[in-house]
């Protein structure tokens, strides 16, 4: 069976080319890919408010830090964010989607973090559900003995979180060329049989017996 005559030319034009061909080549087109996506790609920006549980004359810190935890993971449900829509400016579901929170171990502290296409309104969404969690603390403090405070509001970032078009770009350059080094250990050497030319068709072998 012979090779087909365009696969045989492109062997031959990577045989040819040079070997920081490939790596420069890689290199050019992944920083261009990552340049393209960074610019193409909206700002994300990312604000945090805190909120403290402290305990009543009734409780004790280890209640509070407890509560804490309960509060981290009901800040998020939309019987709290149904509360927080009208202040924030969007829908409960939108909070849902962008609004997380984290709580520490060691202290009775919960992070109510936002994230949104403008920094005034990350802002705005941390803050909204942050005093909605302190409100539904307020309502259950007979009960639970655990008083929910504001500890820090969030404020408005100056920066966007997301990476910018020079990270994206280094990131992309180095994975072009990664890419780049690998198709150049896997490329064809020169001086290397094509793989049609290594098992002999059939008249050359009968030549290769006759010589014999």
């Amino acid at each position: 069976m012979t090779e087909h005559p365009r696969r045989s030319a492109a062997l031959r034009r990577a045989r040819s080319l040079p070997p920081w061909s490939l790596l420069a080549a890689g290199v050019v087109t992944g920083g261009l890919a990552g340049a393209a996506y960074g610019a193409l790609t909206p700002p994300v920006y990312t604000a945090t408010a805190y909120v403290v549980a402290v305990p009543t004359e009734k409780s004790d810190p280890a209640s509070a830090l407890g509560f804490a935890q309960a509060y981290g993971r009901v800040a998020t449900q939309l019987a709290v964010l149904g509360d927080a829509e009208k202040e924030a400016g969007v829908p409960a579901r939108t909070l849902q989607r962008h609004v997380t929170t984290a709580t520490s171990p060691d202290a009775p502290m919960v992070s109510v973090t936002a994230t949104a296409p403008r920094a005034e309104l990350a802002a705005d969404m941390a803050n909204a559900v942050s005093r909605s969690l302190t409100e539904h603390a307020e309502r259950t403090r007979k009960t639970t003995n655990v008083e929910l405070q504001q500890f820090a509001r969030a404020v408005r970032p100056t920066d966007p979180s997301s990476p910018s078009p020079a990270l994206t770009s280094l990131v992309g350059a180095s994975a072009g060329g990664l890419l780049g080094g690998l198709v150049l250990l896997v490329r064809p050497r020169r001086g290397t049989p094509d793989a049609g030319s290594a098992v002999p068709g059939p008249a050359r072998a009968a030549e290769l017996h006759g010589a014999l």
